[in-house]
């Protein structure tokens, strides 16, 4: 006991020689028991080619999107200082609405739940969303799993739990669309760059087509329905009043109004202008099959090496 406490450099070399010790015993071990951790290594190995081959190919289209300007008028920023509160009491926006903040704001109303519902059932994708299994390269036709859904009679047959039923809801559907759509915006050109992962080439490249079409009508709606809102309160307010210079500030902002109502309606691109349009991709972006391959590989070694020296100090102890 004083020999240790007395001589610490003793005693230090002793740990580093039960640390060798000990990596020399686990080693051992792993060696001792190599066709186990071979044979395993080589299951796990067989196992994750099979799963990485029998994974469908996932194609990705994109397109490139600016923001659209907004139209100029300057009629409206002069009147924005000055009338302000009484066109923000009338529901309409004379400053600080810009190209920046209106894209952004149809980037989150396009990965909302309701805009992306509504595109779901209007482009009838329930069926290519949620069970599509694969797609042939040559003929092009897509292939569904029969145990959820039959396309010839066009009927769901998922055996799944209450409260859900064979059908996918609308909650299932946005969670799984969720997983499909990207958009990236570029913080220094803010460019932004749409895309979407499917099976097929073709429906990737036409999902980007379609929700941007939507995402622009859907914006374009919204503006022009706010801008008759306020036409007709700022048309009640010019009947109420007969003060001729503010009937002449009323008469301006139902001008604004009417302008833009008459832009969205001549507009197509209404928030977002396609610099760079979606196309039918002709390579594939996953799955990551070598990948797959080394990570289960990898894996497996883990795993078996963990196996053997279980069980050798299992047998040791005991």
């Amino acid at each position: 006991m004083e020999n240790s406490i007395n001589n610490p450099k003793q005693t230090s070399e002793r740990t580093v020689a039960d640390d060798e010790i000990d990596l020399r015993e686990l080693f051992r071990a792993v060696w001792q028991g190599k066709w186990t951790v071979i044979a395993i290594t080589s299951l796990f190995a067989v196992a994750s080619v099979f799963y990485a081959i029998n994974q469908p190919d996932i194609y990705k289209s994109e397109a490139l999107l600016a923001p659209a300007e907004e139209q100029q008028g300057g009629g409206l920023g002069a009147l924005a200082g000055q009338f302000g509160g009484l066109a923000s009491l009338a529901g309409v926006n004379l400053g600080g609405g810009n190209a920046s903040n209106k894209s952004q704001l149809a980037i989150e109303i396009l990965k909302s739940r309701q805009f992306t519902s509504q595109f779901i059932k209007k482009h009838n994708l329930l069926p290519d969303l949620m069970a599509v299994k694969s797609w042939d390269l040559v003929t092009g036709d897509l292939t569904y799993n029969t145990e959820a859904y039959n396309s010839d009679t066009n009927t769901w047959l998922r055996q799944v739990k209450a409260p859900k039923n064979p059908e996918p809801s609308m909650q299932e559907a946005y969670k799984k669309f969720e997983e499909i759509l990207e958009v990236n915006i570029s913080k220094e050109t803010g460019m932004i760059i749409l895309a979407v992962e499917h099976q097929s080439p073709v429906i990737a490249q036409q999902w980007v087509s379609w929700l941007i079409e939507d995402i622009n009508k859907t914006m374009k709606e919204r503006d022009v329905l706010e801008a008759i809102k306020s036409t007709e309160f700022l048309t009640q307010q010019l009947e109420q009043t007969r003060i001729a210079d503010i009937r002449a500030v009323l008469y301006k902002l139902v001008e604004e109004q009417t302008k833009t109502i008459m832009f969205a309606k001549v507009r197509n691109e209404y928030v977002f202008k396609t610099i760079d349009a979606a196309l039918v991709p002709e390579e594939k972006t996953g799955p990551k099959r070598a990948l797959i391959c080394i990570f289960g590989m990898l894996l497996g070694g883990v795993l078996s090496a963990i196996y053997v020296l279980v069980l050798y100090f299992s047998r040791k102890s005991g």
